[in-house]
C-alpha cells in the first residue's frame, strides 16, 4: 500500500450488520467524564506517550536554563540553590518520568496489535499504572509549589540527603514521588509479560514473535528485578529520615555506600531498560524502509537476552572511586566490556538489513541512522569509562556527562522521534510532513552534537559535573558557549516537531492502510486504528505476516479470523499456550471502570499522608485501597462454560486455573516481590561486611517460646495451604473451605506471635543498623502475612458463594502461591534473626 493511499471506510465484514454494531458498541470508549474510566490499551498507551512527552519538554526546559547558566564564566542567571534543584529535577524527570515510562508506553500501545490480539491481559492494571504515573509526577513537581524542590541530585547520595544535612522535605518529595511512579512501571511490566506470553495470535510461536515483543519481554523482566532494589532503598532512606532508623548511619553500624549499591543495582540495568525498547522499535521499523526482512533475528534475540542478563553485573561500574577492592573492580570492568558484544550484534544486524535491502529515505529512517551514529559514539566512550584507570581520571567530570547523553539521547530519543513520526498515523489517520521532518532531524542532530560533543573535551580539561558556575581562563569558556548554542539549536528542532504534529492533524494527507508497507500486524487495520486494534484474531504462519500472508490484512478487517463477534456484549480475547501459541481458552476483559483511578487516588493519599507525617491519612488511604481492590478482584462467572470462537473451534470461557493469565500475573508480581526481599537480605550481608561488629554485643535475639511457636506455625501454614490447594485440584468445596479456614487461622496466629516476638527483641531498632535490618525483615514477613490473610478471606468468600471446580479455583490457587511465598520468606527471616549470632560466631 502506498503512502499516499486515501482513507477508506471500514470494509464489509463477514458478520451481520447487527452483530457488527454490537461488536463496535462493546469496544467503544465512553464519552464525557466517562473518558476517565477508559481501560483499553489504545487509549492508555496514548495517554502514557503524551504525558511522557510533556515531562520530556519540562525536563528539557530545565536543562535549557542550566545551559544558559553555564553560557559564560561566573554567570548569575540561576542561583546555586536553584541550579541544584533544576539539576535534580532534570535528571529525575528524564530518567523516571520520561525515558522509562514512554518506552514502556510504546509497548502498552503497540504490543496487542503486534501480537494479533485486541488488548492487554489486565486492562484495569494498565489504567491504574497510568494514573499512578500521572499522580506520582504531580506529587514530585508539587514540591515547587511549596518551595521544596529536591536538590540532592537525581541519585540522592548519602549522607547529604540525610535529615542532618537536608532537614526539609525536599528529598522526601523525591523518595515518595519516585516510588509512586515505579509502581506504574512494575504494573506495566507485569501486563506486558503476561500478554506477550499468553495472548499471542494462534500460530505465533515464540520464534515468530515480532522482534519488538522480544525486546519488551526482556525489558519487563528487567524492570521486575531491577526496580525493587531502588524501592527498598527509598523505603529505608525515608524510614531513616522520618524515624531515625539508622540503615545508612556509620556511627550506628550502617553505611551510606549501601544506598549507592541499591541505587545502581537499579540504575545500570535502567540504562538498558531505556535503550532496549528503543532498539526494539528500530528493529520493528527498519524492514519497512529497508524493504527487507530483519537480518539475524535469532542472533538479535540472543543479544537482547544477553544484554538483559549482563546488565545486572555492571552496577559497580558507577562506583570505581568508592574504595572497592581490586578484584571486584576487575570483575565489573570485565562485565562492562562484555556487554558491548550483544550491543554490537544488534548494530551490525541493522546495518546488514539496510545493506541487503533497497532503503527508502524517509524521515524515520533519518532518525534511525542518526541513532546508530550517536549510539556507537556513546558505546565507544562507554568502553573507555569501563576501564578502571581511565574512569578514575574522568570520574565526575563532563566527559561522563557527554558519554551518558550520547548513550541515552542517541540510544533512546532518536529512535523515539522515529517511532513518533512512524506510529502517529495509527492514532490520527494522517501523515506528518516530510519537509518539516527533515528540518526537525537536522536541527536536532546538529544541535545534539554541538551540545554534547564539546563536553568530552571540557571533561578531559578537568571541568567537574554538577557545578553551577566556573572561573574564566581554564579553557572551558568557548566549549561551554558552543554547548549552550547547541542546546538552543536542539530545542529549535523539537519546536519544529511540535509544529509538525499540530499541522498534520488538520492538513496531513490521509494515511490509509499500512502507509509504510510494513510487514507487521500493527498496520493491518485502517487508520486511525479502532480501540479493539484488530477486528478479528488471525492465524499466523510467519515472522513477517503482512508480507508472508498477502491476504491477511483483509481477512482480519473482514472478521474472518477468531472471535468475529461479541454476541454476549463482552470484550474477549484468546489465551494461547506460552511456547506454541495454541488456543487454550477465551479470556473476558473488563469494560471501562472508575476503579483504577480511584485506586490510584487512594494510593496517592497513602503517599501524601506519609509525606506530611499525617499517618492517619495514609491509613485511611490504605483502607480505601483495600476495599477497592476487593471490588476489583471479585468479578463474575460466565453464564456458559464454552463458546465457538470461529474456524470450527470451541473453547472454554474464562477458566480459573494455572493456565489463566491471572495465574501468570501473580507469579510475575511475586518475582518483583522476591527481588525486593533479596535486596533486603543483600543489605543485611553487606552491612555485616562493613560494620565493626555484627551483631553488636547484647543484640543477639533470644529464641523465645513465641519465636519457636512462630517457626512451627510456618510449617503448619504450608500444610493448611496444601489442603486448600488439594480441594481446588479435586474440585472439593468442603476440603477447600477446611484448608482455607485453617490457613486463615494460622495466619492470624502468625500475626499475633510476630508482634509478640518483636516486643521481645533485646534492642531498640533506632540504636543500630543490625536491629534495623532485622526489624525490616520482620516487618516484611508480617506485611506478607497480612496480604496472605486478606487473600485467604477473599478465597473463603469466593468459594462459599460460587463453589469450586478444578478450572474455577483461581482465588484458592493464588492464595496458595502467596502463602507458600510468605512461609518461605518467614523461614529465611527466622534463620537470619535467630541464627545470626551463631553464624557470626
Amino acid at each position: 500500500m502506498s503512502a499516499g493511499q486515501s482513507t477508506t471506510p471500514p470494509p464489509a465484514t463477514a458478520v451481520s450488520p447487527e452483530a457488527e454494531a454490537l461488536f463496535r458498541k462493546t469496544w467503544a470508549p465512553r464519552t464525557g467524564l466517562g473518558r476517565l474510566s477508559a481501560v483499553n490499551n489504545s487509549i492508555i498507551g496514548r495517554r502514557f506517550i503524551a504525558t511522557g512527552f510533556v515531562f520530556f519538554l519540562i525536563g528539557g526546559l530545565l536543562s535549557l536554563f542550566m545551559r544558559t547558566q553555564l553560557l559564560f564564566p561566573e554567570n548569575d542567571f540561576l542561583s546555586e540553590e536553584l541550579y541544584n534543584q533544576f539539576f535534580t529535577m532534570h535528571g529525575t524527570t528524564m530518567m523516571f518520568l520520561f525515558a522509562v515510562p514512554i518506552m514502556e508506553a510504546f509497548g502498552i500501545y503497540l504490543i496487542p496489535s503486534m501480537i494479533g490480539t485486541r488488548d492487554l491481559s489486565f486492562p484495569r492494571l494498565g489504567a491504574f499504572g497510568y494514573w499512578c504515573y500521572l499522580f506520582g509526577g504531580i506529587l514530585l513537581y508539587s514540591s515547587a509549589i511549596f518551595g521544596a524542590m529536591p536538590d540532592g541530585g537525581w541519585f540522592m547520595y548519602l549522607p547529604l540527603t540525610d535529615k542532618q544535612f537536608s532537614p526539609g522535605i525536599n528529598q522526601d518529595f523525591w523518595l515518595l514521588g519516585v516510588t509512586f511512579v515505579e509502581i506504574s512501571s512494575i504494573s506495566g511490566a507485569i501486563e506486558l509479560i503476561v500478554s506477550i506470553l499468553k495472548t499471542r495470535a494462534p500460530g505465533m510461536t515464540l520464534n515468530r514473535m515480532p522482534i519488538f515483543a522480544w525486546y519488551m519481554l526482556a525489558v519487563s523482566f528487567m524492570i521486575l528485578i531491577g526496580f525493587p532494589p531502588l524501592i527498598l532503598g527509598s523505603i529505608l532512606l525515608e524510614s531513616q529520615r522520618a524515624f531515625g532508623i539508622p540503615f545508612f548511619e556509620i556511627a550506628a553500624g550502617g553505611d551510606p555506600l549501601l544506598w549507592q549499591h541499591l541505587f545502581w543495582i537499579f540504575g545500570h540495568p535502567e540504562v538498558y531498560i531505556i535503550f532496549l525498547p528503543a532498539a526494539g522499535l528500530v528493529g520493528a521499523m527498519l524492514p519497512a524502509f529497508a524493504r527487507h526482512t530483519l537480518v539475524g533475528y535469532n542472533l538479535i534475540v540472543l543479544a537482547v537476552v544477553g544484554t538483559a542478563f549482563l546488565s545486572f553485573g555492571l552496577w559497580v561500574h558507577h562506583m570505581y572511586a568508592t574504595g572497592i577492592s581490586r578484584f571486584a573492580l576487575a570483575f565489573f570492568a570485565g562485565a562492562s566490556l562484555a556487554v558491548s558484544v550483544p550491543s554490537g550484534v544488534q548494530v551490525f544486524s541493522w546495518i546488514a538489513t539496510l545493506w541487503r535491502g533497497k532503503p527508502v529515505m524517509r524521515t524515520p529512517l533519518l532518525f534511525i541512522l542518526g541513532f546508530i551514529i550517536t549510539f556507537v559514539i556513546g558505546g565507544l566512550t562507554g568502553v573507555m569509562v569501563a576501564i578502571v584507570p581511565f574512569d578514575l581520571q574522568v570520574h565526575d567530570s563532563y566527559f561522563v556527562v557527554a558519554h551518558f547523553h550520547y548513550v541515552l539521547i542517541g540510544g533512546m530519543v532518536f529512535p523515539l522521534f522515529a517511532a513518533l513520526i512512524y506510529y502517529l498515523p495509527r492514532a490520527t489517520g494522517r501523515m506528518l510532513s516530510e519537509r518539516l521532518g527533515k528540518w526537525h532531524f537536522w536541527l536536532f542532530f546538529i544541535g545534539f552534537n554541538l551540545t554534547f560533543f564539546p563536553m568530552h573535551l571540557t571533561g578531559l580539561l578537568g571541568m567537574p559535573r554538577r557545578v553551577a558556575t566556573y572561573p574564566a581562563g581554564l579553557g572551558w569558556d568557548t566549549l561551554n558557549l558552543i554547548s549552550t548554542i547547541g542546546s538552543y539549536t536542539l530545542t529549535a528542532g523539537i519546536l519544529v516537531f511540535l509544529f509538525n504534529v499540530i499541522w498534520h492533524v488538520k492538513r496531513g494527507r490521509p494515511a490509509g492502510v499500512n502507509p509504510w508497507d510494513s510487514p507487521d500486524l500493527e498496520w493491518s487495520s485502517v487508520t486511525p486504528v479502532p480501540p479493539f486494534n484488530t477486528r478479528s484474531i488471525p492465524h499466523i504462519t510467519g515472522r513477517d505476516p503482512l508480507w508472508a500472508q498477502p491476504d491477511l490484512a483483509r481477512q482480519i478487517r473482514d472478521a474472518e479470523g477468531y472471535l468475529p463477534t461479541a454476541e454476549e456484549g463482552k470484550r474477549e480475547i484468546l489465551a494461547t499456550s506460552t511456547v506454541g501459541a495454541k488456543p487454550e481458552h477465551v479470556t473476558r476483559l473488563p469494560h471501562p471502570t472508575f476503579k483504577p483511578i480511584l485506586a490510584a487516588l487512594a494510593t496517592a493519599t497513602i503517599f501524601s499522608g506519609i509525606l506530611v507525617s499525617m499517618y492517619w491519612l495514609a491509613l485511611v488511604g490504605l483502607v480505601i485501597f483495600v476495599v477497592i481492590l476487593y471490588l476489583w478482584l471479585w468479578g463474575e462467572l460466565p453464564e456458559k462454560e464454552t463458546k465457538p470462537v470461529g474456524n470450527g473451534l470451541e473453547l472454554p470461557i474464562a477458566v480459573g486455573d494455572q493456565h489463566t493469565p491471572a495465574w501468570m500475573g501473580t507469579l510475575t508480581l511475586l518475582l518483583a516481590d522476591l527481588a525486593l526481599f533479596v535486596s533486603l537480605v543483600y543489605s543485611y550481608f553487606y552491612l555485616w561486611t562493613t560494620a565493626d561488629s555484627w551483631p553488636p554485643v547484647s543484640y543477639e535475639p533470644a529464641l523465645s517460646e513465641s519465636a519457636i511457636i512462630f517457626g512451627g506455625l510456618l510449617v503448619v501454614l504450608v500444610l493448611a495451604t496444601a489442603v486448600a490447594h488439594a480441594g481446588a485440584y479435586l474440585s472439593s468445596r468442603l476440603l477447600a473451605l477446611v484448608g482455607l479456614t485453617a490457613t486463615a487461622a494460622c495466619l492470624v496466629a502468625l500475626l499475633i506471635l510476630g508482634f509478640q516476638a518483636y516486643d521481645q527483641l533485646p534492642f531498640d531498632i533506632t540504636s543500630h543498623a543490625y536491629g534495623a535490618v532485622l526489624s525490616a525483615m520482620g516487618v516484611y514477613v508480617l506485611v506478607h502475612t497480612c496480604l496472605s490473610m486478606g487473600s485467604a478471606l477473599f478465597a473463603l468468600a469466593r468459594v462459599s458463594v460460587t463453589g469450586i471446580t478444578r478450572t474455577r479455583s483461581l482465588s484458592v490457587r493464588i492464595l496458595s502461591m502467596l502463602s507458600y511465598y510468605t512461609a518461605f520468606t518467614g523461614v529465611v527471616a527466622f534463620i537470619l534473626i535467630y541464627g545470626s549470632a551463631n553464624m557470626m560466631g
